[in-house]
């Protein structure tokens, strides 16, 4: 099934860059530049259109987080639930490991991120983010396959603790980098000023190492912030270049894609999208809210691909180094409803998470899915 190619946006205001400013209103221009392209040798070819190869199993409910194992199955989280579940990515079935304990689903909070240990081939660890009834938290748990299904998960140690909670923005992504720490993306809980609070973890995100200590060479000494100003980071990836790239809701206005360094400001909430005060980091691309509400993100073929919740599409951002080299373009409009996670399978394949189980969606039969996307 060929996806549907929207190709969104105008005026940046940028003067002769590249326009990337999605879902603008006509005459209507966005405020501030965006960065310069990076030289030609650091462009990576970008691939213009991606399509469904398959739908690799469905009946899920509220799936938020999914970690691929090696060999190819896939580990899913249920976030009302509180439950992972093994999914074969060649047959679909599903296998539940058994349930977190200490999961408090409420709003948008509930069992979220999962990411795999950077040793997992000898410790067999799976982390995962997941909120409480006092806060969020990130843990580590044992993962003994030859155990009877349901039973597979060992007792959560406890890496992080203290994240503030909320009934809305709870942020949620974990992952290891390429240095191999522990990146978690938070949310301000929807008190906006924890976001420029670097003695709170909410509003951030955060490196550190798998046992939750700051990781050697964070910016501020002896703590895990990485980077602040956020509202509710919750895509994170790198690129072939190790350099990190963040989606991250915004409020009434703008939606954001961000390259983040150690130590950037990016703003929030004296900032939504691009501004003029240089001591804030500017989005490399931005989207008026109703147009995306961006979750996860993945790499692929020199693009960040970013899945959107209200904007029920898979935006792709071609790169040019820490720029983006073209308008945002816009798959699977309306298709597949709103989506939450999408993942790297390869150069040239995705794994994508539908979220129309949410409580913000419309399910249908087969809800919510987990699809196998190639990148043509």
């Amino acid at each position: 099934m060929s996806a549907l190619l929207l190709t969104a946006g105008c005026s940046s205001g940028d003067g002769g860059g590249p326009d990337v400013t999605a879902g603008a209103s006509p005459g209507r221009t966005s405020p501030g530049t965006s960065s310069s392209a990076k030289p030609p040798e650091d462009t990576p070819p970008a691939k213009g259109s991606v399509e469904v190869v398959r739908t690799v199993t469905e009946g899920l409910k509220t799936p938020w987080g999914l970690a691929p194992l090696p060999g190819g199955d896939l580990l899913v989280s249920s976030r009302d639930e509180g439950t992972i579940t093994r999914v074969d990515a060649k047959t679909g079935r599903k296998t539940e490991l058994g349930r977190v304990p200490g999961v408090a689903a409420e709003g948008e909070g509930g069992l979220l991120g999962l990411a795999l240990s950077p040793e997992y081939a000898s410790d067999h660890m799976v982390y995962a983010y997941f909120t409480t009834a006092s806060d969020n938290r990130i843990v580590r748990m044992l993962y003994e396959d030859e155990k009877p299904a349901g039973e597979q998960l060992g007792a959560p140690d406890t890496v992080f603790r203290g994240i503030p909670k909320g009934f809305i923005h709870n942020g949620g992504r974990i992952a290891f980098g390429p240095d191999r720490m522990l990146y978690a993306g938070t949310g301000e809980t929807g008190d906006k000023g924890l976001a420029q609070d670097r003695k709170s973890p909410a509003g951030k995100i955060l490196r550190m190492t798998p046992e939750g200590e700051p990781a050697p060479g964070n910016p501020f000494d002896g703590s895990v912030v990485y980077s602040y100003g956020h509202r509710n980071v919750q895509g994170l990836a790198w690129d072939d270049k190790q350099r990190l790239w963040a989606s991250e809701f915004g409020q009434d206005t703008w939606d954001e894609l961000n390259h983040i360094g150690p130590g950037d400001n990016d703003g929030w909430p004296d900032a939504e999208g691009r501004s003029d005060d240089g001591s804030f980091k500017n989005p490399v691309a931005q989207w008026h809210t109703d147009e995306a509400s961006p979750s996860g993100i993945a790499l692929a073929e020199g693009s960040v691909w970013m899945a959107g919740l209200r904007g029920r599409c898979l935006w792709r951002i071609p790169l040019a180094g820490t720029s983006a080299s073209a308008k945002p373009q816009a798959f699977l409009k309306g298709e597949y409803g709103r989506l939450r996670t999408v993942v790297s399978a390869g150069s040239d394949r995705l794994w994508l998470v539908t979220s129309e189980t949410d409580g913000r969606g419309s399910p249908g039969a087969g809800d919510d899915r987990i699809l196998e996307l190639e990148v043509k």
